[in-house]
């Protein structure tokens, strides 16, 4: 993985000096409440329901142990020895002490960390998928062009104050496992016909308030010109872009208004007198960022473990987990395993301190000592052995990471919501534990097979409820919460935003409407149909119907509140 050279040190240290100068000032009553603002923005530190949040960088999800060693440490000491990984594979302390966040800021500079541009309107973290570098499928590995893309964008002094936050994802797979078509510009990484490597530019998707995916603009950008090319595009945006209302400030509104063809004209003229300039990116250069991610000491191995194949038959709970969250690897013999954030009872995508310290360990043990933080808020170990494969299942038992249910029902996307979120309409996590409840059954989940819940407390969309086969949506209507139920998105080659399928329902009633949702897909599937294959096939009239049948029902009946519901009355 990428190490921070003299520079990268310099920089990260002399910010946290700055920040640590700037929250001085403000405690001292020299800096006030609006004018601290932005800076604390720019360091990631929120103001949320409770108090500060701060949200540290994780670049393209990629961690050594040491580095989330440090994040226990600093969950521990600083907040409540939990962290909460994001969509954008960075990690979420809700509970710091304001007056702290420089201590943190400095501890995590000591491991080649930071929480830079992590906020504000500038250029978000580089997001790609977590099984980067060993994905069987990948035409080159996609790391190295991020970590270009870093260097690029971060402390870029033309794009720190944009109409609006900035998100970019890339993608070297057959398969998009980095959502490219929801971001403001998605990254194909292609070749062409001379076996040349260059990118399929996509601009203007996004979730939220109005969702949309990208619309290709260029369908090979050489390499050498990726940095003009989305300083063409960034520009335009910039000069553009929104700024008389945030809730149409995105890129995806200025595509939309100007329409795709006219929008590419414009990039591809201010592109014109950009090519070939100082950023265009040498192979020096390339080379230099890519040296970082050579391979690892893997072993020659066998593709298939005779002793691995044969814990697969004498032991049931493994077999399934193995199915679940055990993934193909490039190189013989050697596996990605993927440790589920999403056991019952927890909040999907935390992770409490011991657990970091036992990923910890299994990386350090099995996996060359580094990980990935994935888009779906679990860990990846890239770079397992099949023979080790059973040893690293059982000490993930013990830490509560080895739920064998992802790409399941109860593996599901949510944000923080209203507990802790200030711009939530309603409670998230409330709804992924009823969720959690009511399907607490492995063999019931492997019957449905492979499907997404995703769930936001806000039209934000923080939960990427758009794209997911049955998304939940937290509005507020008379102060009271509601949630609003779309089915048919999916993330992938073949992206969709789900359709909202009528009025919304109480939050007593989701579990049941999920409920009589997947009843639908089960006595309409043929059999090898996903859930999403049957929705495409029937269309929305069979769900609809089934999911509104009872609701007068049980709302005459009044349905009972949770326990939990009743105490936080």
């Amino acid at each position: 993985m990428y190490r921070y050279d003299r520079i990268d040190q310099q920089l990260i240290d002399e910010r946290v000096s700055q920040y640590r100068g700037q929250i001085e000032r403000h405690l001292a009553g020299q800096l006030s409440t609006d004018e601290l603002r932005p800076l604390r923005l720019q360091n990631g530190l929120y103001i949320q329901r409770h108090g500060p949040m701060l949200r540290i960088a994780i670049p393209y999800g990629m961690l050594s142990s040491a580095q989330l060693r440090k994040l226990a440490e600093i969950s521990l000491r600083y907040d409540r020895a939990v962290g909460h990984f994001t969509t954008r594979q960075n990690m979420q302390l809700n509970w710091p002490k304001f007056e702290e966040t420089p201590e943190i800021l400095a501890e995590l500079a000591s491991v080649e960390m930071h929480a830079v541009q992590t906020s504000g309107n500038c250029v978000r973290n580089i997001t790609t998928d977590h099984f980067a570098g060993v994905a069987p499928d990948e035409l080159v590995d996609p790391r190295p062009y991020c970590e270009l893309l870093r260097q690029w964008s971060t402390f870029h002094p033309e794009f720190a104050f944009l109409p609006r936050k900035f998100k970019i994802a890339v993608n070297a797979a057959a398969q998009d496992r980095a959502v490219i078509r929801a971001h403001d510009i998605g990254l194909d990484l292609v070749s062409d016909e001379r076996g040349e490597i260059g990118f399929r530019v996509f601009v203007g998707g996004g979730l939220g308030r109005t969702p949309i995916l990208g619309k290709a603009i260029r369908d090979f950008l050489p390499r050498r010109h990726l940095l003009s090319y989305l300083d063409a595009i960034l520009r335009l945006y910039n000069r553009y872009g929104r700024r008389d209302n945030m809730y149409k400030a995105r890129i995806k509104i200025l595509v939309q208004a100007l329409g795709v063809e006219e929008f590419t004209r414009q990039v591809e003229l201010e592109w014109s007198h950009l090519r070939d300039g100082e950023t265009t990116v040498t192979d020096a250069e390339f080379e230099r960022i890519a040296q970082h991610f050579t391979p690892p000491a893997w072993q020659s191995l066998p593709a298939e473990d005779p002793g691995h194949a044969a814990r697969l038959r004498d032991d049931k709970a493994f077999a399934n987990w193995v199915k679940r969250c055990v993934h193909p690897h490039k190189t013989p013999g050697y596996a990605a395993v993927t440790l589920s954030l999403k056991a019952a009872g927890a909040a999907p995508g935390d992770i409490t301190e011991q657990q970091m310290i036992a990923v910890a360990d299994l990386a350090d043990r099995f996996s060359f000592g580094e990980l990935r933080v994935s888009h779906e808020q679990n860990v990846v170990l890239a770079d397992v052995r099949q023979s080790d494969l059973h040893e690293v299942w059982q000490i993930a038992r013990r830490d509560r990471l080895a739920t064998a249910n992802i790409g399941l029902l109860t593996d599901m996307i949510c944000c923080p919501g209203g507990d802790l979120c200030a711009l939530a309409n309603a409670r998230s996590l409330p709804i992924a534990e009823a969720v959690q409840q009511k399907f607490d059954d492995l063999d019931y989940l492997y019957d449905i097979g492979d499907i997404s819940l995703n769930i936001s407390g806000c039209m934000n969309s923080c939960g990427h409820h758009h794209v997911a086969n049955i998304g939940i949506l937290g509005v507020d209507k008379n102060d009271e919460e509601w949630y609003q139920i779309t089915v048919g998105g999916q993330q992938g080659n073949g992206a969709t935003i789900g359709k909202v399928i009528g009025p919304s329902f109480y939050a007593q009633e989701v579990p049941l409407v999920i409920e009589a949702l997947i009843d639908v897909y089960r006595e309409q599937r043929t059999a090898s149909e996903r859930f999403i294959d049957t929705w495409q096939r029937v269309g929305v009239e069979p769900f609809k119907a089934r999911a509104y049948a009872g609701r007068d029902r049980r709302r005459s009946a009044k349905v009972a509140p949770t326990e939990k519901e009743v105490v936080n009355a």
